[in-house]
């Protein structure tokens, strides 16, 4: 028997009371999110001052990296997994409200906004986003915490009989395609009140413990003391490929997209973070400075 997913009301509050402002849940992780890369990184700025950062100047930090983070969220989720229909009607690109967030268009937002501030803060890219990738993790684990309250991006079916499975009503017209496409699952079915569902991953909570709270604590252990430059960066970028490549065998293909030749989008776009962290992490211990 899986479990059932609880059913959170997507609404936490209403401000004003009944019928005023909601205030969902998934915004209150983005915010939950925020506000623990300024606590983090003030601390770190503090207990690390040879790392060359102000714990003031975390709130301009702060500041860029959500412009990044929702204006490249966005975009990457048009360009990566919709443009077809966002070109046919491109005034729904504004609206934010329906959904649609990518993970790697945002974290191309965020590396826009470093390169901007470094900038104007005359320092080296590298030195910025070094300081700030062990400030990531919990936030995105924040975010996969909001995506399970919400009941969405579901994980794959399966006839494994984990205790951990869950069945999931917000799927239940993907579990009915499902089973149409492959009858043999039908006797996987488990009728709940008006559904009949199919047990799933609760790959969310994979994402949440992987990519957010493992990868925090490699990430916050490695960076306890000054490493090679770009040898953070490399980390965060090989753990994260690494962990969000594995999670999405578990997690449910985006249905407009499939898989291509076996792999889903994210997985795809996982692989060359991977690549790339490989490749900084050999260039950062290679440096004449760590070889000295």
């Amino acid at each position: 028997m899986a479990l059932i997913h609880p059913q959170f009301d997507a609404v936490a509050f209403s401000i004003g009371g009944e019928g005023g402002w909601p205030v969902h849940w998934y915004g209150l992780t983005y915010l939950a999110a925020f506000l623990m890369f300024l606590l983090l990184g003030k601390y770190r700025a503090k207990t690390l001052p040879e790392l060359g950062f102000k714990p003031l100047e975390l709130d301009d930090i702060l500041f860029y990296g959500v412009l990044g983070v929702i204006l490249g969220g966005r975009i990457g989720y048009v360009l990566f997994y919709k443009p077809a229909e966002f070109l046919a009607h491109p005034a729904d690109i504004f609206k934010v409200w329906q959904g649609g967030m990518s993970f790697h268009g945002g974290f191309l937002g965020v590396l826009v906004a470093m390169i901007w501030y470094a900038r104007k803060t005359n320092r080296g890219f590298w030195q910025i986003t070094d300081f700030i990738a062990p400030l990531v993790p919990l936030g995105l684990a924040s975010g996969r915490l909001g995506n399970f309250i919400n009941g969405e991006l579901w994980g794959r079916v399966s006839d494994a009989g984990y205790s951990w499975l869950m069945l999931f009503p917000q799927a239940a017209d993907a579990d009915a395609l499902y089973v149409n496409e492959h009858p043999a699952s039908a006797a996987l079915l488990q009728q709940i009140g008006q559904y009949s569902m199919l047990p799933r991953h609760p790959s969310q909570i994979y994402q949440l413990l992987g990519e957010g709270v493992l990868l925090f604590v490699i990430l916050w252990w490695y960076a306890r003391k000054v490493r090679p430059t770009m040898a953070v960066s490399a980390v965060f970028l090989l753990g994260y490929g690494v962990l969000r490549f594995l999670a999405e065998f578990a997690r449910e293909p985006d249905d407009f997209l499939g898989l291509f030749a076996g792999f889903s989008m994210g997985q795809i776009l996982s692989l060359p973070m991977i690549v790339l962290g490989a490749i900084l992490l050999w260039r950062a211990y290679q440096s004449p400075k760590h070889q000295s």
